[in-house]
């Protein structure tokens, strides 16, 4: 590594990247591990082996082409976790449609924005999670599916789509259809019966690595998501190579709870699982703590991922017992800002000695960065690690782009094999995350030691400026992880005619503790620096969350800009409305 004191890295690596589909990669595996356990969805209460999921996908693949998916076409799913989900990922993969990832939350204006945007050809869906009626939901999208059979499905507010499959994860083989228009999975599967195999095998080999496999939407905590393109190439690699960092082997059994949707579950977990011969335990089809315990426990599971409000949830449980953990080895923490106290309890009181941190975003496939196992404590509580093999970062001036001193604060920026393709149908936008030397602008503010470790300071669009001052929330947030009864912290800014900006903070506390606003600014006084010291403090049960566990600071931002605007300190507390 050579960087000139320059906040620059490569990290180069003992084994080159791999040139394969997802498609030959898994049947690589599926011929080494055949027989060995790759999936067990408890939820379910099914378990298959490499040999039997290799066979669901050649079976869902045929039922793909039976639908008239086209290399290239685009087939999303709109589900909850569930074995079904896997088979659709890996369906694709193996007659080169592009997978489209939906999130199981989105309402009707997010799922026609999807829908449009990505030019869905084929959806699959489930019948409903919770409040959320799919069914309904895709209906009032297409009206014409009320009564035409599904091959005549020509839905007005989408050219593209043509066929409509309901899973029902509960119910497989129900032969009652959910609407006239909609195909049941059962009738998806059945129908690719006329589909040879030869068919198959002449459609995956027409395949390229470089061909575009995913469209993940960005999280879209503001304004409506971006479709992220991803390759097999930009997946398979990142996979691999995190497995690999992880020490995965055809031994380990992996929890996770984490939803499919997003990248983490998708590749960061499902991918680099399989890649390795690993099991991959679907604890139930939405995170819940109690079920996510139950399986790490009955399952003897080795690694578990998650976001770190996942984790401050299992410890936080009723059901949580050290005793019960103790085949965990490793997991990845990553999605949002890990604070070193968060680490230091999943790493004593779960036992989870080797936890990684993860750093990325879906528009690196996702992992840019991970602390490795042989870490020093130090590093892997205080920084996000360094690149995995064959990637470049640097941390740039967020003025001038120009690269800084090792040790300065600026932009975090990724170049390498996991950069994506681009934002699909946004040429503007890809123009903007990437520059004309290929770098993608992360929007994350960090600094880089001159070993090429990066710690994350803040989100550019987070940074609070009070009076002239630049104030980070994430810096905020981690001092206040070492109060003993603070459970999790979000910091806002808030705006004052007098600094512009003041800090706020909501709070929830742990151990059924309370405290009042000036206790908690006594506890950093003295600590950090005066003008950091929230200065307007609100105690909460819950935070809003994205569908991946993220706090999304922009409802919370909303909602203190309308208690702004309704008179301040002396009205409602905005915590009651920010869940409406």
């Amino acid at each position: 590594m050579r960087h000139n004191g320059l906040s620059y890295v490569h990290t180069g690596g003992d084994e080159p990247l791999t040139w394969s589909t997802v498609d030959a990669y898994f049947k690589s595996v599926v011929e080494k591990h055949g027989d060995r356990e790759a999936v067990v969805s408890l939820h379910q209460d099914v378990r298959v082996t490499y040999r039997e999921l290799d066979e669901r996908v050649e079976r869902a693949a045929r039922g793909l082409l039976h639908l008239g998916v086209r290399q290239g076409d685009r087939v999303a799913i709109w589900s909850t976790n569930n074995l079904e989900w896997l088979l659709v990922q890996l369906a694709t993969a193996r007659v080169g449609a592009i997978l489209v990832n939906l999130n199981p939350a989105h309402k009707l204006s997010e799922l026609r924005h999807a829908l449009q945007l990505a030019e869905v050809n084929v959806l699959f869906l489930m019948p409903s999670f919770k409040s959320s009626r799919y069914v309904d939901m895709a209906l009032e999208l297409m009206p014409v599916a009320r009564e035409c059979r599904p091959d005549r499905l020509e839905p007005q507010l989408f050219q593209n789509l043509h066929r409509v499959v309901v899973i029902d994860p509960m119910d497989l083989d129900r032969t009652e259809r959910w609407a006239p228009g909609f195909l049941t999975w059962r009738e998806f599967l059945d129908g690719g019966g006329a589909v040879t195999k030869d068919s198959i095998e002449k459609r995956s080999g027409k395949l390229d690595p470089d061909d575009p496999i995913n469209i993940q939407f960005t999280s879209g905590t503001t304004g409506f998501p971006k479709a992220v393109v991803l390759t097999h190439h930009n997946i398979v690699n990142n996979a691999y190579f995190t497995g690999r960092e992880l020490r995965l082997t055809e031994q380990d059994r992996l929890c996770v709870p984490v939803p499919f949707f997003h990248c983490f579950g998708m590749v960061v977990s499902n991918l680099a699982c399989l890649t390795h011969g690993g099991c991959i335990v679907i604890p139930g089809g939405h995170f819940e703590p109690a079920t996510t315990l139950r399986a790490i426990r009955d399952e003897k599971c080795t690694a578990v991922h998650g976001v770190p409000t996942m984790f401050v949830a299992e410890l936080e449980a009723p059901e949580f017992r050290a005793e019960d953990m103790t085949s965990l080895r490793s997991g990845i923490m990553a999605g949002a800002p890990c604070p070193p106290e968060l680490m230091r309890r999943v790493m004593e009181d779960m036992g989870c000695t080797e936890i990684l941190i993860g750093y990325g975003q879906t528009e690196c496939s996702p992992i840019a960065c991970l602390t490795r196992p042989s870490d020093s404590v130090k590093r892997r509580l205080e920084t996000v690690g360094s690149p995995i093999p064959h990637q470049e970062c640097k941390i740039v001036d967020t003025e001038t782009d120009a690269t800084l001193p090792i040790g300065e604060q600026g932009e975090v920026c990724f170049r390498g094999y996991h950069v994506m393709r681009e934002y699909y149908g946004q040429k503007d936008e890809t123009r903007k995350a990437i520059d004309s030397a290929g770098w993608l602008h992360s929007g994350d503010l960090g600094v880089m030691d001159a070993d090429g470790y990066v710690a994350i300071t803040g989100r550019l669009k987070d940074m609070i400026i009070r009076g002239g001052e630049n104030i980070y929330p994430a810096e905020i947030e981690a001092f206040y992880h070492t109060h003993p009864d603070v459970e999790d912290i979000a910091v806002v800014g808030v705006p004052d005619e007098k600094m512009g900006e003041e800090v706020g903070a909501w709070v929830k506390f742990g151990n059924g503790s309370k405290h009042d606003a000036e206790s908690m600014k006594a506890f950093a006084k003295g600590n950090i620096a005066h003008f950091k010291v929230p200065r307007l403090f609100w105690f909460v049960d819950e935070f809003p969350q994205t569908a991946t566990g993220k706090i999304q600071k922009t409802r919370m931002r909303d909602a203190v800009e309308r208690w702004r605007a309704a008179g301040g300190e002396s009205a409602p507390n905005p915590i009651e409305s920010y869940v409406r």
